[in-house]
Order: structure tokens, then C-alpha cells, then sequence
């Protein structure tokens, strides 16, 4: 079974990388992601697509509760558009199911209207 320290450990590996724009070390925390992508090469268009148009500015973990071996973690992130240097900030919910040190399947909960 996780422990609460190893899932708070996940998410600090998952939010340095992603502050760091390391995409590297961001995917490797997924062995492979579900549909509607398939496979690590098209993951890594997806999060380096979203780092080329946006640098992270913070991510911040909120809350952090472990059931098992699923995750569920409340955090608020925000961005800087590149370019316009507009600043974006949202909340959201993550679920994650972990195997092995790493996530295994993931859904992510967030209203799209705070992106505009």
C-alpha cells in the first residue's frame, strides 16, 4: 500500500519537474498514458506543446489524502503565457493511480473557463 509520505513525494517530483519546465523528468513519471494519446512520444508532444506556450510559474499542493494505492491531491497552479506575459492561475483535482513509484492512470479535474 502507499504511504501518505510517498504520494506527497510523487506530487513534489511532479511539481519540481513541471516548475522546471523539465519535461524529462516529468514524463518519466509515467510509464504510458491512456487514450485519447498513445504512447510516452505522444505525451511528450502534448507537455512540450504546453511548456513552448506557457512558462510554469507555481504549483502549489493543497491538500493530500491516499486511499490504497490512488492519490487524491487539491492543488492550484499558475502560468505565464508566453509572449503576452498574461498571468494565469487555476485550481484543480488530481486523481492518481500509482504503481510502481509512478502513475499508472490519471484524471485530472478543472474548469477550462479559468484558462481564457
Amino acid at each position: 500500500m502507499l504511504s501518505h509520505e510517498d504520494a506527497l513525494a510523487l506530487f513534489e517530483r511532479r511539481r519540481r519537474a513541471w516548475l522546471d519546465g523539465d519535461l524529462d523528468g516529468y514524463l518519466a513519471l509515467w510509464p504510458m498514458h491512456a487514450e485519447p494519446l498513445r504512447g510516452r512520444d505522444a505525451f511528450a508532444e502534448l507537455v512540450g506543446r504546453s511548456l513552448a506556450t506557457a512558462r510554469p510559474v507555481r504549483f502549489d499542493l493543497e491538500h493530500l489524502a491516499v486511499w490504497g494505492d490512488v492519490v487524491l491531491a487539491e492543488w492550484c497552479i499558475a502560468i505565464e503565457r508566453r509572449g503576452s506575459s498574461r498571468q494565469v492561475e487555476w485550481r484543480g483535482m488530481s486523481v492518481a493511480e500509482m504503481r510502481d513509484g509512478r502513475i499508472a492512470a490519471w484524471r485530472e479535474y478543472w474548469n477550462p473557463a479559468a484558462l481564457t
